[in-house]
């Protein structure tokens, strides 16, 4: 069901949709045995996504991606705010708990995605010819 959603259609021949495959069902399933709520997971989601889109289509640096993300958050808060919205998405134990899963899930291999989306690679070799 990841798979269909995220519309990644080669994870057996792609090593780029395998990691990004394995990076958002990690996540899904890290926030899941948090107990998160269904909103939370969407948030959390979109903090994993906004973070990658960062790497990845905009090509920022990991400490310019920590600042956008904390600009994102803050944002966020402002508009909820502004709204009458609930500005506690996570309890400060869970906002901690997002943040470390962020550093140790792609902050801390961030060179190493940076790789996967930006050094062109040789096309697979798939048959003899």
């Amino acid at each position: 069901k990841m798979a269909e959603f995220l519309n990644l259609t080669q994870l057996k021949t792609s090593l780029k949709e395998t990691i990004l495959f394995d990076y958002y069902t990690a996540g899904f399933w890290w926030a899941k045995e948090m107990n998160f709520s269904l909103i939370q997971i969407s948030g959390f989601m979109g903090l994993l996504n906004f973070a990658l889109e960062n790497l990845s289509s905009k090509r920022m640096t990991l400490g310019d991606n920590i600042k956008e993300l904390e600009r994102a958050v803050t944002r966020i808060r402002e508009t909820e705010s502004e709204e009458g919205g609930d500005l506690n998405l996570f309890s400060i134990d869970q906002g901690k708990a997002v943040i470390d899963f962020l550093f140790s899930s792609l902050f801390q291999y961030y060179k190493a995605y940076e790789y996967l989306f930006h050094v062109r690679r040789e096309d697979p070799v798939l048959s003899n010819e």
